[in-house]
C-alpha cells in the first residue's frame, strides 16, 4: 500500500511540475509580447572551445537548435491538460508587434488566470509533499516499531527456548530421581513387609515361647538350688549305698 501511495505521489509531482512549467513558460511567452520587461529571455547557447576559436576568427557561430519537447517549450514531460484548461489557453500571439502595440486587460487577464493556476498547482504541491512526509514519516515509525517488536519477540522466543530447555533438563532429572525414589520405596516396603511377617510370627507363637521360656527359668532356679547343697542328703544316701555294694 505504501509502494502504490509513493507511486502516486511521485506521479502527481511529475504531472504537476511539467503543468507547472507549461503555464511558466506560457506566462513568459505572453510576457514578451504583453509586458516585455517580465520577459525572461532563454539563456544564450554556449559555445565549445573550438566553435569559439572559429568565432573568433571571423566565422559565423552555429545556429541555435530549436527547442524540443510539448510545443517547442524545451519541456519534454507528458501532462494531461483538462478540456477546460484547453479552452482557458491564450491564444498564439500574433506574427508582428503592431496588433498588440498596448497591453490590454484580456492579457492581463490571461496572465492573472495563469498565476493563479500556477499557484494552485504550488499548492497542490506542497500539500502533496507534506502528506507525503507524514505518511512516509508514519511508514517508518510502523516499520521501526515492526522492528523493535520483531526483537522483542525474538529474544523473547530465546528466552522461552532457553527456559524450557532448562525445566526439560529438571523434568528429567525429577524423571530420574522418582525412578531411584521408587525403586526405594520397593525396597522399603519389602523390608517393612519382612519386619510384619516377622512380627507375626512373634505375635502369633509369644504364648508358646513365653511358657517355653518360664520353664527354662524354672529349671535354671532348680539347677542353681541343686548346685548349691539343697537335696545334698539325698545324694550322700545313695553314695553311700553304691559304696556299700558287695563286690
Amino acid at each position: 500500500q505504501r509502494k502504490e501511495e509513493n507511486a502516486e505521489y511521485k506521479e502527481l509531482m511529475a504531472s504537476d511540475t511539467a503543468a507547472k512549467e507549461v503555464l511558466g513558460f506560457a506566462k513568459n511567452r505572453l510576457n514578451k509580447f504583453y509586458n516585455p520587461k517580465m520577459y525572461k529571455a532563454p539563456p544564450k547557447q554556449e559555445l565549445s572551445a573550438e566553435e569559439r576559436i572559429f568565432v573568433n576568427n571571423g566565422g559565423t557561430p552555429p545556429p541555435t537548435a530549436p527547442p524540443g519537447g510539448i510545443a517547442g517549450t524545451g519541456i519534454t514531460a507528458l501532462v494531461q491538460v483538462s478540456a477546460k484548461t484547453l479552452r482557458d489557453a491564450p491564444a498564439p500571439p500574433p506574427e508582428t508587434w503592431d496588433a498588440y502595440a498596448t497591453k490590454s486587460e484580456e492579457s492581463t487577464g490571461v496572465i492573472a488566470m495563469i498565476d493563479l493556476l500556477i499557484k494552485d498547482l504550488e499548492k497542490e504541491l506542497t500539500e502533496a509533499e507534506t502528506e507525503e512526509k507524514e505518511a512516509q514519516a508514519d511508514y517508518e515509525t510502523m516499520m521501526k516499531e515492526s522492528a523493535d517488536k520483531r526483537t522483542a519477540d525474538s529474544a523473547l522466543l530465546t528466552e522461552k527456548s532457553s527456559t524450557k530447555a532448562d525445566v526439560g533438563s529438571e523434568l528429567e532429572e525429577h524423571k530420574e530421581h522418582a525412578a531411584s525414589a521408587g525403586k526405594e520405596l520397593m525396597a522399603t516396603m519389602k523390608y517393612i513387609a519382612s519386619l510384619h511377617a516377622e512380627c507375626d510370627w512373634l505375635l502369633q507363637y509369644h504364648d508358646v515361647r513365653k511358657e517355653a521360656r518360664t520353664g527354662e527359668i524354672d529349671s535354671l532356679v532348680k539347677a542353681k538350688a541343686v548346685l548349691s547343697g539343697a537335696d545334698y542328703s539325698l545324694v550322700q544316701t545313695k553314695v553311700h549305698s553304691f559304696l556299700g555294694r558287695s563286690p
